[in-house]
């Protein structure tokens, strides 16, 4: 007797372990990283732009308290902030330097406008994370109310 196993099994097997390190502990980047891209062309800047959506396992942590490692890159210098870019990657490889992807960085308020100072260690931030799809000059992804964890 031969036994079939539907495709959908495996893709929803497939997107568990994305969601999912390697010690299974959530791993809220990778979710992030599921998007689809499209061009446009955006009557306010005059030229195509690729708008970036999320996809449904980023759509569904919208509004919900999220933890995610990485690296603070700083708007205004290396100085303590409350309000700064914080990418899945180092500076050297990060959205703005071109090697990764716009849903591989985020914007960080603090929680109670808290100033921390910078570093280039790798550090892990809880908040809450809302999605920015409406605005195509701004990030995607925005970490409100945001503390250090680690």
């Amino acid at each position: 007797m031969k036994y079939s196993i539907p495709s959908r099994f495996f893709t929803f097997i497939f997107t568990i372990g994305l969601s999912y390190s390697v010690i299974g502990q959530p791993n809220d980047w990778a979710n992030l990283a599921f998007v689809s891209k499209t061009k446009t062309f955006d009557e306010n800047y005059g030229i195509e732009i690729e708008r970036i959506e999320p996809g449904i396992l980023a759509q569904q942590m919208n509004g919900k308290e999220i933890e995610v490692p990485g690296f603070i890159i700083p708007l205004t210098g290396k100085i303590e902030q409350s309000h700064f870019m914080f990418s899945k990657f180092p500076q050297n490889m990060c959205f703005f330097c071109g090697k990764a992807g716009p849903e591989s960085a985020m914007q960080v308020f603090m929680k109670d406008d808290e100033k921390i100072p910078f570093t280039q260690d790798k550090i892990k931030l809880k908040g809450t994370l809302i999605i920015n799809n409406d605005e195509a000059s701004g990030l995607l992804y925005t970490l409100q109310n945001g503390i250090i964890i680690e």
